[in-house]
């Protein structure tokens, strides 16, 4: 699948704001700490999306009723779904340089991913920091792609081939607006 960018400028994808607040002494904390034993961009790369796949649970998947949103939240709360851990993963990397875009697939609602485009690729690679359980085992790989789940075309599941700088506004909105995870449960979005 050919991936295509929303914004034309890799500028775009290294912004931050208030979602990808790469900015925030938290996420820069982060990243600080992820650096160290990280000779090159690849394996600060491959820590971040660690970090964020192992350490920061999904929150359905334990039970959490939190929702997180924001970057430097879902660092200081330690949980959220695949779009929050994806906001994370994309302020991590982008405080470190990276360009990272955000990415989605089309199950019976709306999955949350990053991409990346490491110094001297000449392509941007999908990465699923979602967090791995029984039958899922997303890895960090530029070679092919490891991700949580494989789109399904037979079953009507859609890769989005659009990188997107920012989160889909969707995406945002049901966030925003969700009192707990239970009720972001019920609005989570269902197309790009």
């Amino acid at each position: 699948m050919e991936l295509i960018q929303n914004a034309p400028e890799i500028s775009a994808y290294l912004a931050a704001d208030e979602v990808i607040d790469h900015e925030h002494p938290r996420v820069r904390a982060a990243a600080a700490t992820l650096s160290v034993g990280a000779p090159d961009a690849y394996a600060y790369a491959k820590a971040a999306f660690e970090f964020v796949r192992d350490a920061i649970p999904h929150s359905q998947d334990v039970g959490d009723p939190r929702v997180t949103w924001r970057a430097s939240d879902v660092l200081a709360q330690r949980t959220g779904i695949c779009y929050a851990k994806a906001h994370a993963l994309a302020a991590l990397l982008r405080a470190e340089g990276i360009p990272t875009a955000l990415c989605y697939q089309k199950f019976d609602v709306l999955h949350g991913l990053v991409a990346v485009r490491l110094p001297g690729e000449d392509r941007w690679a999908r990465q699923d920091p979602r967090g791995n359980k029984p039958g899922v085992d997303a890895q960090f790989r530029l070679d092919r792609e490891q991700l949580a789940f494989v789109a399904r075309p037979e079953f009507n599941e859609v890769d989005c081939p659009v990188l997107f700088a920012e989160p889909h506004p969707a995406v945002l909105k049901c966030l925003r607006e969700a009192v707990d995870r239970p009720h972001l449960w019920q609005t989570l979005p269902t197309d790009f």
